[in-house]
């Protein structure tokens, strides 16, 4: 029996088909529980670091020391490596890649702290070696062609110019990632934090509680808004608070609402009130955004209809009439 036999043999691609519908099973279920674990270890981090603020804030205070900032948080992965701490202060990385904005886009991506900070620089420095190190073996003992070596050097060269970038890549697809988490959440966070207010509580009471209640469905939210509620409690601005949530997030729904709260914190408004016409906004905005991506279908169905389906169906019209004429 030939291999082309076997394959198509009924018993052969019955069991081919039940071992892949077994391993889609087993990957379902261990991709939910995979994204359960990981999201109970999120929420965990986030309650290590919001009692480490609160240790460090205690010290402060029993130092009576002066500090500019309060409710520097814990942060996580603050002891980098000491290779990684030495490269950077001996090349001085930070002034040769370190911007105004550096810190700000860390901290959008989840990533905080001076561990992460050198880290990241670290990894904008060796990326681009291991690049064009990856690159020369590929064209100079791999790459077929008959190529001048001057050439495959060149090209070499050209990939480890290229992956210099791959760090600055990669921290915006984090940064796009948690941010459409927290786009997706934040309507639904608001309308909760407006049932608290409306139910009595405080606004530091309903952050918390929507930070417990949204986790769910966007951990990063929830993350967001437990650091928001430790800031609350030890910074002696309140406005420092908010504007670090909508800095932290770099969404403009975000920090619109803050907006708003910090001027009604300051202005003596009702917050319940505040908090009504934002999320009035937010359903609203929500809405467009559906309507455009409805709007958007049609034409992108376009492509895939005159590539799958029309094809199709002009062989199944065209078919028996080429066959009667065939057998004529």
């Amino acid at each position: 029996m030939s291999l082309v036999d076997r394959i198509v043999d009924p018993g052969v691609l019955i069991a081919i088909f039940a071992a892949i519908s077994a391993a889609a099973i087993v990957f379902t279920f261990g991709s939910h529980l995979f994204e359960r674990a990981e999201r109970k270890g999120r929420m965990k981090k986030v309650a290590i670091e919001r009692e480490q603020m609160r240790a460090q804030e205690m010290a402060r205070l029993r130092n009576q020391a002066s500090v500019k900032e309060g409710a520097r948080g814990n942060i996580r992965g603050a002891d980098a490596r000491s290779y990684m701490k030495s490269t950077v202060e001996r090349f001085s990385l930070q002034k040769a890649f370190m911007d105004e904005t550096t810190v700000e886009k860390l901290a959008q991506a989840g990533l905080r702290g001076q561990g992460e900070l050198t880290k990241h620089l670290f990894l904008r420095f060796v990326t681009p070696f291991v690049v064009l190190a990856l690159a020369i073996l590929y064209f100079v003992f791999m790459s077929p062609g008959g190529r001048p070596l001057f050439i495959n050097l060149v090209y070499a060269i050209g990939v480890g110019l290229l992956g210099a970038y791959v760090p600055i890549l990669l921290l915006k697809n984090k940064i796009q990632k948690r941010q459409q988490s927290v786009r997706r959440a934040w309507p639904d966070a608001l309308d909760l934090m407006l049932l608290c207010v409306e139910a009595g509580m405080s606004i530091e009471h309903a952050i918390r509680r929507v930070a417990k209640e949204i986790g769910l469905q966007s951990t990063e939210l929830a993350e967001e808004l437990t650091l928001t509620t430790a800031e609350l409690s030890f910074l002696e601005d309140r406005t420092r608070a908010y504007e670090n949530l909508g800095r932290r997030t770099g969404i403009d729904g975000v920090r619109s609402v803050m907006t708003a709260l910090i001027q009604a914190d300051r202005y003596g408004t009702s917050v319940g009130q505040a908090l009504r016409v934002m999320a009035e906004e937010g359903r609203e905005h929500r809405m467009t955004e559906a309507e455009k991506k409805a709007a958007a279908l049609p034409p992108k169905m376009t492509v895939p209809l005159i590539v799958f389906f029309l094809p199709v169906l002009f062989i199944v019209i065209m078919a028996p009439a080429i066959i009667t004429a065939m057998s004529l």
